[in-house]
């Protein structure tokens, strides 16, 4: 059993690939760390829309992972911040 799934949550997952930019952002007394950009959007919002247990990935990484991965498209997403419907797999078994 999984650490989040044992405290009742069931989670999905959206994963991508590409440009993003990650730093320290600092207010008065404190401090962390950001990663921002359309990438980061991206997972975001895939993650969003993804079932539990469900994990999407997006077109560029689909490419990426063409010959590793069984995938089957999840097509025309509505996806909040982007203005066309977007194209993404869900990731169905990792090939050995």
């Amino acid at each position: 059993m999984g650490y989040w799934r044992g405290r009742g949550f069931e989670l999905g997952l959206g994963i991508t690939t590409g440009y993003a930019t990650l730093g320290r952002i600092e207010f008065e007394g404190r401090y962390d760390y950001a990663a921002i950009g359309g990438t980061v959007n991206l997972a975001s919002r895939l993650c969003d829309v993804a079932a539990p247990g469900e994990i999407l990935i997006s077109q560029r990484l689909q490419a990426a992972l063409l010959d590793r991965v069984e995938m089957e498209p999840v097509d025309g997403l509505q996806l909040k911040g982007f203005h066309k419907p977007v194209d993404a797999c869900r990731l169905i078994a990792v090939r050995g």
